[in-house]
């Protein structure tokens, strides 16, 4: 029941940030996202087998449980769509962790006010939702292709460097995993869950 309910929460959260690259890709000039029916909160059209079923399985049983992250199907974006692109591409990059952060903060709330028991299943719950979109927001803005940090650092990079840089985006699992399997995604998020979780529900 612990997995059902893990993945439930995860698929819930990564649909909600590609929705939120839609979202802010249609308002910036992309009806891309919208054209192809993924403005939709159903989890269906988001789904990836691999990313959203074998990759979280797979790290799930090589961690014991320990680690587990997964994604939707990416929401469709063609930047040269925007009114700004450079500018837009950070602006709907941000918008997927920053929907993350959002529904952190929003179960957050009644943890740190305490009209919630943390350690009822309702607030075990919340705890996990917390959890979790804290990890996914912070590690998609990792500036490794094709996360989010990367969109936002090729936004400021000079059209020289720019192609280069995206061309890393065909390595971009290979590089994922060896990030994971480092050692470095320890080192890097960690602590900033740790911090993010004693900021918005007092303990970490």
């Amino acid at each position: 029941m612990d997995l059902i309910l893990f993945f439930i929460i995860l698929i819930f959260s990564v649909v909600i940030h590609e929705v939120s690259h839609g979202v802010v890709a249609d308002h910036f000039g992309d009806s891309t996202a919208r054209d192809a029916g993924r403005l939709t909160l159903n989890p269906i059209p988001h789904i990836d087998p691999y990313g959203s079923i074998l990759l979280p399985l797979i790290l799930w049983v090589a961690t014991a449980g320990q680690f587990v992250l997964g994604a939707a199907k990416p929401v469709p974006v063609n930047f040269q769509n925007l009114r700004n692109p450079k500018r837009d591409m950070a602006l709907v990059a941000l918008a997927g962790p920053a929907s993350n952060f959002i529904l952190a903060i929003a179960c957050a709330l009644p943890l740190r006010f305490i009209l919630v028991d943390i350690t009822t299943p309702g607030g075990e719950f919340l705890l996990q939702v917390v959890g979790l979109n804290l990890i996914l927001g912070i590690f998609n803005l990792i500036p490794i292709p094709p996360l989010d940090g990367s969109k936002i650092v090729a936004s400021i990079l000079s059209d020289r460097l720019l192609p280069g840089f995206l061309s890393l985006e065909k390595f971009g699992f290979i590089l994922i995993i060896l990030f994971v399997f480092s050692g470095l995604f320890e080192i890097v998020l960690y602590p900033l869950l740790i911090g993010g979780l004693s900021l918005l529900i007092g303990t970490a």
